[in-house]
């Protein structure tokens, strides 16, 4: 979508800038690195609401290992900030990251749990590091409460992704990432940066009516009166349960394990109405394919089945295509490599400029951006 005054904007020049902000704000060069790439895969991906709009440089804390056995892991992430929380607990890219990605190799699996968390960017990023290693991977966070459960209004739930990444023989896995919710809250803020109405059916207040006033709707999810739909809808004629009960799954997960908090500890304000610490818990899940059967026939059978799916007949109303989850993205990414960037809305550009009015040493580096 076209938005005027927009600027398309190098990935290296846009990932360099990331990096740069998180150095400013006191993050280690390597854990700024991390954090970067986190955000610029959401934008290559198409994923606008959670790349650089997502780019807000947070605390840096150590990582502790607080329980560990064969196949699992207790983390707390002290606060610190989710986007290099989120690979550490999924990757082994330091010597020292020996879970779950290693241990599937040892001993068909691996898990782990982590509190005192914040917001860790896109969940398929995750499952897509444990397709890469021949995984399957399974990843989910709790986030700010903003999904009403089914005959309800207030906002108990965060969007609460649930993401499965499955390897195949295609140039990209099947990645399911979504919300739980029919949209989620970064949605609601792109509409906003675009000047758009949110779509009716995406958020109901608490009067029990289906609002599209976004600016409204952000307001109102501040103060707790608004709060999104979980998948299916309002009520349960459509299923609305489902996605309340897929919601409250991530929720548990999240939660149970890490005896973390949820409701009104995660509305990021105290009771006086002043800004206040989220702490979010994720987990990861990844099971060696090669510990059950062999991993090129386990790709090829995924990858004929996928096939199969998107060769069926089309809808005659419809676009003519069937897509298969992680297709989308990886055509998203394609496109935009081929052009070498991606379109930053004015929104966005003016918070890079505010971003190093508040960093000092951005504004010694970036006196002037390449957009200006």
């Amino acid at each position: 979508m076209h938005v005027e005054g927009a600027k398309r904007l190098d990935f290296d020049y846009l990932e360099k800038f990331m990096v740069d902000c998180f150095l400013a704000a006191g993050c280690p060069e390597k854990e700024s690195k991390i954090s970067a790439s986190v955000l610029i895969e959401a934008d290559k991906r198409g994923i606008d609401s959670h790349g650089i709009g997502r780019l807000t440089p947070g605390p840096y804390a150590p990582i502790e290992i607080v329980k560990e056995t064969a196949t699992t892991a207790m983390v707390d992430a002290n606060m610190g900030m989710g986007l290099y929380v989120g690979p550490y607990c999924i990757s082994r890219r330091y010597p020292a990251w020996s879970w779950p990605l290693q241990r599937p190799k040892k001993s068909g699996l691996g898990f782990v749990a982590c509190r005192n968390s914040t917001h860790y960017g896109i969940a398929g990023y995750y499952t897509s590091m444990a397709c890469e290693k021949g995984c399957v991977g399974f990843a989910g966070t709790n986030a700010r409460p903003s999904i009403a459960p089914t005959f309800g209004v207030e906002p108990c739930m965060g969007t609460n992704p649930l993401c499965f990444g499955i390897p195949t023989d295609e140039p990209f896995p099947f990645v399911i990432d979504c919300a739980t919710s029919i949209c989620q809250r970064g949605k609601v803020e792109k509409y906003a940066r675009l000047g758009l109405p949110t779509p009716k059916g995406m958020v109901i207040d608490k009067n029990g009516e289906e609002r599209t006033d976004t600016e409204g709707i952000l307001k109102g999810m501040v103060k707790g009166e608004c709060a999104l739909c979980p998948i299916g809808g309002v009520g349960d004629e459509l299923g609305g349960y489902k996605g309340y009960s897929w919601s409250v799954v991530v929720e548990l997960l999240s939660i149970a394990f890490q005896n973390g908090d949820f409701g009104e500890k995660l509305t990021g304000v105290d009771a006086q109405g002043k800004p206040a610490p989220m702490s979010l818990g994720h987990f990861f899940l990844a099971i060696d394919v090669e510990a059950i059967c062999d991993l090129e026939v386990f790709k090829k059978k995924s990858g004929d089945f996928l096939r199969w799916v998107r060769s069926t007949g089309k809808d005659p109303n419809g676009p003519g295509r069937i897509w298969t989850a992680g297709e989308a993205e990886n055509d998203f990414r394609q496109k935009r490599m081929s052009e070498g960037g991606v379109m930053v809305p004015p929104a966005l550009l003016k918070e890079m400029t505010m971003l190093r009015e508040d960093l000092p040493a951005i504004k010694e580096k970036y006196p002037k951006f390449c957009f200006e």
